[in-house]
């Protein structure tokens, strides 16, 4: 068993009290794992496990559920969520993930689907974490994790489109040493 799916079934299993419907659930196949993501009155704990596993094994069914919780308002859920999307392998994942990292109601949550976007190297990744970071470089922006994972993300993507972005990040001391770095990694544009 991996981290990823060891640390899920331990916060899961608390979370349902240990109960023997999440031990069923743990061993059930994945027919069994999409009828809980459909069926009514199944606990949160329920659904996200089936689409954790569903999704780690690239079963589509689970990606509306998997999207539904990179937005939920507890990280280790959303972490869960992003490692299982980026293994899905949905062509609609990237699509996703931009909207909710650009979404600003819902830039407290934004995090993990910057960092999916990085992970999945897709072309909407790159406007979508320009555009998050530009919003978060206004003065006293409570975001910062966001900013960084923006920054970050920017300069291992190495896209010349994220220059003038991680030169505004410089005059933000939280950010600087980290868009110090991106801009390194960005090759320099060559004259035409």
């Amino acid at each position: 068993m991996d981290e990823e799916l060891r640390s899920l079934t331990e916060r899961l299993r608390q979370e349902s009290g240990g109960s023997a419907a999440f031990e069923r659930l743990l061993a059930t196949g994945d027919d069994g794992l999409a009828e809980v993501l459909t069926a009514p009155g199944q606990p949160l704990w329920a659904r996200e496990l089936a689409a954790f596993r569903l999704g780690r094994a690239g079963d589509r069914r689970a990606f509306e559920a998997l999207v539904l919780l990179l937005n939920h308002r507890d990280p280790p859920r959303c972490a869960a969520a992003a490692h299982a999307l980026a293994r899905l392998g949905d062509p609609r994942t990237a699509r996703a993930a931009a909207a909710l990292a650009t979404n600003e109601l819902r830039v407290a949550y934004a995090l993990h689907p910057v960092r999916l976007l990085v992970a999945l190297r897709a072309p909407e990744a790159v406007p979508a974490l320009i555009t998050t970071l530009e919003r978060r470089l206004r003065p006293h922006d409570p975001y910062r994790q966001v900013a960084l994972a923006c920054v970050e993300g920017l300069g291992a993507l190495g896209d010349v489109r994220a220059r003038r972005v991680l030169s505004e990040a410089l005059a933000h001391p939280a950010l600087a040493e980290a868009a110090v770095h991106a801009l390194a990694r960005i090759p320099q544009e060559q004259p035409g």
